[in-house]
């Protein structure tokens, strides 16, 4: 358990925690989310449209992705994209040679001062301008 702790979490964990599947690392997303829940957790709209598609993906109701997204914008803060997001996302790809959509991540996580980033996709313990990636799922 972290305390204290600025944390942004990406898409692949919410998908853990929001999908059909009984299997370890659901289990170890939902023990997260249970022991984290004091600490501010920040998302991202794009982290809102991902899990959104991977459940339509995997054909769940319209129902029940529109009691994900409300769940997620009501019980977490749900950042804004900005132009300055998208600079230091450009800044984060040529220095780190994140993905895309990885740098965009990383850079609404900076944007927000948090200490970790939970994510399963980036190297765990890397440190990002002082930001810390934790992979959880390990």
């Amino acid at each position: 358990m972290m305390t204290g702790c600025r944390i942004f979490i990406e898409s692949n964990i919410w998908v853990y925690v929001f999908g059909e599947e009984d299997d370890k690392k659901a289990y170890l997303a939902k023990k997260f989310i249970d022991e984290n829940w004091e600490n501010k957790i920040f998302i991202s709209y794009q982290v809102v449209n991902e899990v959104s598609n991977v459940l339509k993906r995997k054909r769940n109701s319209e129902t029940k992705i529109k009691t994900v997204i409300n769940n997620l914008s009501k019980n977490y803060t749900v950042l804004q994209y900005s132009t300055q997001n998208a600079l230091l996302a450009s800044d984060l790809r040529e220095k780190y040679k994140f993905s895309f959509w990885d740098s965009n991540i990383a850079a609404s996580a900076l944007s927000a001062k948090c200490d970790y980033l939970i994510s399963e996709d980036m190297q765990d313990g890397l440190n990002i301008n002082g930001m810390t990636v934790k992979n959880i799922l390990k």
